[in-house]
């Protein structure tokens, strides 16, 4: 079977900028090269090569075109409009993509459009698919659903890609319900939920990854990664440590992620006198992340929202157990004997943290679960969701080429 050409559309992709950004989408295509043949157009926002602000200087040093972690990228740019928010981005990353992609088409590099992202990413790809006429597939991956469904303006924008996308995924059942509570029939979207890259993270001896980690020996370690922003909780983690404190003196929180929340994060720890307890060591490789991993007792999520977040999977991989809030996709990743669900507040969290430091977990069990759960599985079942999009899409053309002409007498 000849592999499938796929022009992977996305804003959630890897730079040389943002070497971090997006990396469960680059996960995804990167053990889908066994089964298709992959390009990307991942746009990126317009700004001027001024250094007003960091975050938008380093979209401005985003080069047009790169070769990136196997992968052929182009980055063209579209405007971003101050003061008129989200309404325009799916028509400017339409507009700002056209010719890249007309180019893929021409030289028959696609067969299909992979999106992810509902909004924009998603609707600015069905619209390239009717121009190019080439069939779409959009993966919805958390925000997109959780948050933007729920600004009146981009409500039904999200709706319009849910009905004109040839398939969508979903990366956990309890985004396709919501996605059908959207108006999308349950019967075109396909489940198929994040990995874990299990040679990577797999367990390490926690005290040579302490000693590497120049981390205290003895101290009792919980772990959270993540990008420091609101929704991810943290500030959830910190009053349970507070709690926490009380009964394990010595315990101590470690956050890995950077982002615009360290200062709020900063002051709620100083105020606290928790700097002994709680410290933040900012972003890490991710090549380095399994040993942050391993040299924790017990990995923490507290987010208010996730779609299927991967560094659940990750600690598991590294035989760490996890607690998290009983909300989201969280029941549908932490099974029995892999980590605690919990209500989602500093009381109930620092009640499980302590309980699972004193737990005897089973290690072995935890790992072998979790690769039961890893990339190259998924990658097998979104191939059969792309021969099933192709040979719709062709059947479709087939159906088209026999209908009689209009003229015809």
């Amino acid at each position: 079977m000849s592999k499938p050409k796929i022009l992977t559309y996305t804003t959630l992709f890897p730079n040389s900028v943002q070497p971090l950004w997006g990396h469960f989408v680059l996960e995804r295509m990167r053990h889908l090269l066994a089964y298709a043949d992959i390009t990307v157009i991942a746009p990126v926002p317009y700004f001027p090569r001024i250094r007003l602000n960091h975050r938008w200087f380093e979209f401005a040093s985003v080069p047009r075109t790169e070769q990136l972690n196997g992968f052929d990228v182009d980055h063209p740019r579209y405007l971003v409009l101050p003061k008129i928010g989200m309404f325009t981005h799916a028509a400017s990353m339409f507009l700002g993509s056209l010719s890249q992609t007309r180019k893929h088409v021409d030289a028959k590099r696609c067969d299909l459009i992979d999106a992810h992202y509902v909004y924009p990413d998603g609707l600015a790809a069905v619209m390239l698919g009717a121009k190019l006429r080439k069939p779409v597939v959009v993966s919805a991956r958390g925000s997109d659903i959780h948050v933007f469904s729920e600004f009146m303006t981009i409500r039904p924008l999200i709706r319009e890609v849910l009905r004109r996308a040839d398939a969508i995924v979903a990366v956990s059942d309890d985004l396709k319900k919501r996605m059908v509570g959207l108006g999308c029939p349950s019967e075109k979207i396909t489940v198929i939920e994040n990995g874990v890259d299990t040679d990577l993270f797999r367990p390490f001896s926690r005290l040579d990854c302490r000693h590497k980690l120049q981390l205290p020996e003895a101290r009792p370690i919980v772990l959270s990664v993540g990008h420091l922003k609101e929704v991810k909780g943290f500030d959830l983690l910190v009053d349970a440590i507070a709690r926490l404190r009380h009964t394990v003196p010595d315990v101590l929180l470690i956050i890995v992620g950077e982002g615009v929340y360290r200062k709020r994060l900063e002051k709620q720890i100083a105020k606290a006198n928790l700097q002994d307890n709680v410290w933040l060591v900012g972003s890490r490789p991710y090549a380095d992340l399994p040993f942050w991993y391993s040299a924790a007792e017990v990995f923490c999520i507290a987010s208010s929202s996730e779609g299927w977040p991967n560094v659940l999977l990750e600690a598991l991989g590294c035989g760490v157990p996890v607690v998290a809030p009983h909300a989201w996709s969280a029941p549908e990743i932490v099974k029995e004997g892999t980590g605690m669900l919990v209500e989602r507040s500093p009381e109930a969290f620092a009640r499980a943290i302590q309980e699972a430091m004193h737990k005897s977990w089973d290690t072995r069990a935890i790992v072998t679960y979790a690769r039961s759960r890893n990339w190259n599985n998924v990658a097998r079942r979104v191939r059969t969701l792309y021969s099933n999009v192709l040979s719709s899409a062709a059947h479709s053309n087939a159906n088209e080429h026999d209908l009689p002409s209009p003229h015809a007498r």
